[in-house]
């Protein structure tokens, strides 16, 4: 896809719109096209998706540690794509969810 850069990195190992404002996440996504990493949907913000629909960049790549599988938000399915630059996941000693220090005791009550 024309939209995927390969050599841009990661914006962090968390997502950046929840450390702006001192919030967590469950899981995360980068951003095939920039590498702006953010949460994941069932996250309480869903900052990946916002990103997405905010930007048109249309394609992101789990940044879990062990998955490696792109999702196009437009055909809403699974895609295929390229190596992305290192590091494709956030460090394997980071909590889920995390980051640690910031996940609410309740937080299963919190996600979509």
């Amino acid at each position: 896809m024309d939209q995927i850069d390969p050599t841009a990195p990661p914006s962090g190992t968390g997502c950046v719109d929840c450390d702006a404002i001192g919030a967590w996440w469950l899981h995360l996504r980068r951003c095939a096209a920039c590498g702006h990493v953010g949460c994941c949907d069932s996250s309480p913000n869903q900052h990946a998706t916002a990103h997405a629909h905010g930007t048109g960049h249309r394609v992101v790549q789990s940044f879990e540690p062990g998955e490696d599988w792109f999702w196009d938000y437009v055909d809403g399915r699974f895609a295929h794509g390229p190596q992305l630059a290192a590091p494709t996941a956030h460090p394997a000693d980071q909590p889920v969810p995390g980051p640690a220090g910031r996940v609410p005791a309740d937080w299963a009550s919190h996600l979509h």
